[in-house]
């Protein structure tokens, strides 16, 4: 998301992989440009476990910067390499419902039910849906999502055969300045022992629980990998090497 140049050439392969047939949901958030829009108007970032703390006046800047800026420029961006694609957010046609996480992080929502039933629609007419990490209660009062969590929670109830979260980092390592101790491949019970170890921590602890949520309901693998390198979907989906870890049940 930092890198122009990295940002559309993903795009341009989640465009491919649409083409010859596979049927990708896009799901996004955003923290640098939340970060950059918050910075301008003299807010200070919070985060705890990972999780960014959003008061009332930061998730009005979430909404805007995820749902009207940050959206439609990935939509754009598909459109821009032939593709088709419909952006929206958990809010639209109920596709996320949440409730608060808990109130030392404000507007943080844990999500309590997923309808799929608007990606069916849009997936079948021939367009990548592409998914604002925002939510809302019954009472239509707006969350702050993470992305992650979004993504795991989507496609545990579509059924989906992979989720993949790209980051910044390889991968799970054994040692954060060590690439040879990549996990390629690792199963829950491996990950939980990380967890418990300390090896994985901070902002990495949110991608591996998704990650396990999905495998426990029913998705067939899961996958953190490296949106530094380029074409890392790609050799992640259609390689035996792969471009990160995949996780499995």
């Amino acid at each position: 998301m930092k890198d122009g140049s990295l940002k559309a050439g993903v795009i341009k392969d989640l465009v491919l992989l649409a083409c010859v047939g596979l049927r990708p949901v896009f799901v996004h958030g955003g923290g640098p440009e939340i970060n950059q829009w918050l910075s301008k108007l003299g807010i200070e970032p919070r985060f705890k476990n990972g999780l960014r703390v959003t008061d009332a006046p930061t998730m009005e800047v979430v909404e805007m910067v995820l749902v009207g800026k940050v959206n439609k420029s990935l939509v754009s961006l598909i459109h821009g390499a032939g593709g088709k694609a419909i952006g929206l957010c958990g809010i639209d046609g109920k596709l996320i419902t949440a409730r608060p996480a808990g109130s030392e992080l404000g507007f943080v929502g844990e999500i309590t039910f997923i309808d799929t039933s608007i990606l069916a629609t849009i997936v079948q007419a021939g367009h990548i849906p592409v998914i604002a990490s925002v939510a809302a209660d019954k009472d239509g009062q707006a969350f702050n999502i993470n992305a992650d969590t979004a993504a795991g929670e989507i496609a545990a109830s579509l059924g989906a055969e992979k989720l993949i979260l790209m980051t910044d980092v390889p991968g799970l390592m054994r040692d954060r300045n060590d690439p040879e101790s990549l996990e390629k491949q690792i199963d829950i019970k491996g990950v939980r022992k990380l967890v418990d170890e300390g090896v994985v921590a901070g902002g990495m602890i949110p991608k591996v629980e998704c990650c396990v949520r999905s495998l426990a309901q029913g998705v067939r693998a899961a996958h953190i990998i490296d949106g530094r390198l380029p074409h890392s979907l790609l050799l992640e989906i259609l390689t035996d090497e792969g471009a990160g870890t995949m996780i499995t049940g």
